[in-house]
């Protein structure tokens, strides 16, 4: 009895370290422990429920991109989309604001998101061209027409019961000071949403179509899935989720500007391959997206609480990047070659 507790002890730990989540959850700690040795303040309630509210624009952006990663492609015109969308919602509450509630200004941002998300998976579908230089053109279209339209004028004076949403919490604590902190509703949707992603992605056909289609689109085409279909879902979800970024972020900052969100793409990227997705198509998850913009978020706020000068910071997002791509692809290789050799034996 007690040598097969051991094996199934032995197995799940073989288990858990064959997963990329657990490395990247073990940096975490790691990175978290160092930090809080320096600087004590890292660590506390109140931080870490500030961090993740002030993270929630990335990790909104990075359900959409996690899509978009595990189907093959990738988008980087998400930020120009998520400006378009908080520049329309921007005007109409300034113009009709009280007839507004959150509920239809998420709406409208969604709305309009998808149907540019859609735009791009119309280009990369019917004319073949790679979803890199698709996105990179439209990134420049969307910015390029909102600046002339906007004359880069930045819009605030956003109705009071807009304002009002960057203060509600699911529940709350009193700080010693009598500053309140907790679990914001900006925060909680984010959840709401990795929650609804990952149900799709783990218990439906669409979600398996979507992991086939990376895995090999000529394959998932010859078993009868309609790729136009998967390409327009993938691209109008991460539209989807652009929208709702901006939503959250004219809440957060109770401004728009035309060029708020230029050079985030980077981010995003990095946190969704951080959390195991992979550049070529047909892995990824929602838990280790999750953990990816947790480690960005850490990393980030240990940097400017460590007083580290702010451009070391792309400096790190570009070195993990690497080392992240990098092991994944040396598993990659590990695992194909051991395939080869059960083939051979």
């Amino acid at each position: 009895m007690t040598i097969k507790t051991s094996n199934a002890g032995v197995t799940v730990i073989k288990k858990l370290f064959s997963r990329h989540e657990t490395f990247v959850f073990l940096a975490i700690v790691i990175f978290g422990l160092i930090i809080t040795v320096v600087n004590p303040d890292f660590l506390t309630l109140e931080n870490v429920f500030d961090l993740l509210k002030s993270y929630a624009l990335m990790g909104t952006f990075a359900v959409g991109m996690l899509f978009v990663l595990i189907s093959g492609g990738i988008d980087i015109s998400f930020t120009a989309i998520a400006t378009i969308t908080g520049y329309v919602i921007a005007v109409l509450l300034l113009q009709n604001g009280e007839q507004l509630n959150i509920v239809s200004v998420f709406a409208i941002a969604g709305g309009v998101g998808v149907l540019l998300g859609i735009i791009n998976a119309l280009i990369i579908y019917y004319f073949n061209i790679p979803s890199i230089i698709t996105t990179i053109a439209t990134l420049n279209i969307y910015y390029g027409l909102l600046t002339v339209i906007s004359k880069g004028k930045w819009l605030y004076g956003f109705p009071a019961w807009f304002g009002q949403y960057t203060q509600m919490y699911v529940f709350k604590f009193t700080a010693a000071n009598g500053t309140s902190y907790g679990l914001s509703v900006i925060t909680a949707f984010w959840f709401v949403l990795m929650l609804i992603a990952w149900f799709v992605l783990r218990y439906t056909v669409l979600g398996r179509s979507i992991y086939a289609m990376g895995g090999n689109s000529a394959s998932a085409k010859r078993a009868g899935f309609n790729l136009l279909r998967l390409n327009l879902f993938v691209y109008g979800f991460m539209g989807l989720m652009a929208g709702f970024g901006s939503v959250i972020q004219a809440l957060l900052v109770q401004t728009v500007a035309p060029n708020s969100l230029v050079g985030k793409e980077l981010d995003v990227v990095a946190a969704v391959v951080l959390g195991g997705a992979s550049l070529t198509g047909g892995t990824g998850s929602v838990l280790g997206t999750f953990l990816g913009v947790v480690l960005i978020a850490i990393m980030g706020n240990g940097l400017t609480l460590m007083r580290v000068p702010a451009f070391w910071y792309k400096v790190v997002i570009g070195t993990v990047i690497l080392i992240s791509v990098g092991a994944s692809a040396y598993r990659r290789k590990v695992s194909a070659r051991r395939r080869t050799i059960i083939e051979v034996e």
